[in-house]
């Protein structure tokens, strides 16, 4: 190979915000530590200065790519996505997508991402999405028995805007929930303090869960401050309430907790049960559902994205008498 073969590529908007190494591995059969090393010998360069793996590229930059070997086929990998079970069944989760971004509504049981014990998850499934240079990438997390509205990137540039826009909190979520009794008062703001159980013991000697969260004092080590929007939309006498929630801040278990700190936890959440008396015929499962994401945009009106409620709350909206027209079109409605 001759100098003629290295390449000179601009930055496109849709790898605007993208790891230098991992733009490089989408074009070179290198590996991670051969990236390094034309790295720390210069041969692959930002705007004709070094640049580290870490660097974060901008549109029309220019990078300098040497002449190792020859880009990575993707035809044959790109076919091998496109089939199986699982191509069909997020394909069929597909709410609303555009040039930046695919909304999915997830199942109540799915996991978001893998683990040891959970080899079968959205993240996973991704793949199956792609199209083009980029793997769609998450944005942010539901719990595994939380369904409703996710948010996946199309491209660097937007995950890195949308990714702004939820740390920001410039943006609206609301969830529905079924909650063990009536919040009172009906319409409110939950604020607490909260942390993450360590094993340790509580407050009045009791060892911490270590997957729950807890209320905690402001000075306590990892504790958080966490407000959440309420408005009870429904009821069935004073057993069971349909209830709106918009998380102000997105803590862990946020919705969770709050709604137990209220007395009133939400329907079928174990890890933050109720003392009082379950309603008879509802239907098995955590009954919280990320309902709307209303998204803001650079040009344009906000986009509204709505996921039907699951199935099993379906079935308990029936049980209790509750209809959705009473929440009326808009998903704010209810805090207006």
């Amino acid at each position: 190979m001759s100098q003629r073969d290295v390449q000179l590529i601009e930055v496109t908007y849709e790898e605007a915000g993208a790891r230098l190494d991992r733009w490089v591995k989408r074009r070179l059969s290198v590996t991670q530590g051969q990236i390094e090393k034309l790295l720390r010998t210069g041969q692959i360069r930002v705007d004709g200065s070094r640049a580290k793996a870490n660097t974060r590229l901008e549109i029309g930059q220019i990078v300098r790519l040497p002449p190792v070997q020859k880009p990575q086929p993707k035809a044959d990998w790109q076919k091998q996505k496109k089939k199986g079970p699982d191509a069909d069944f997020i394909r069929s989760l597909v709410l609303y997508e555009d040039d930046d971004l695919i909304a999915l509504n997830k199942p109540h049981g799915l996991a978001v991402q893998g683990g040891t014990k959970t080899p079968r998850h959205i993240d996973g499934m991704l793949g199956y999405l792609q199209e083009g240079d980029h793997r769609p990438r998450l944005i942010h997390r539901l719990d595994r028995d939380t369904s409703g509205v996710l948010v996946v990137a199309k491209h660097p540039a937007s995950a890195a805007s949308l990714g702004e826009l939820f740390r920001g909190r410039t943006l609206d979520k609301v969830y529905w929930a079924i909650t063990v009794g009536v919040p009172n008062p009906p319409f409110g703001q939950v604020r607490c303090w909260m942390a993450k159980g360590t094993g340790a013991l509580d407050h009045e000697g009791n060892p911490t869960d270590r997957e729950r969260m807890y209320r905690s004092a402001q000075n306590e080590d990892g504790s958080k401050h966490s407000v959440s929007d309420y408005a009870v939309i429904s009821t069935a006498a004073r057993r069971a309430a349909w209830v709106a929630l918009k998380p102000q801040t997105g803590r862990m278990h946020q919705l969770r907790l709050h709604m137990s700190e209220l007395g009133t936890a939400i329907l079928g959440d174990h890890k933050y049960a109720t003392r009082r008396e379950v309603p008879q015929g509802v239907a098995k499962g955590m009954h919280l559902h990320a309902r709307a994401l209303v998204l803001p945009r650079k040009k344009g009106k906000p986009i509204t994205i709505t996921a039907p409620l699951p199935k099993h709350m379906k079935e308990t909206f029936d049980t209790l008498g509750f209809l959705e027209s009473e929440a009326g079109k808009d998903p704010l409605e209810p805090f207006i």
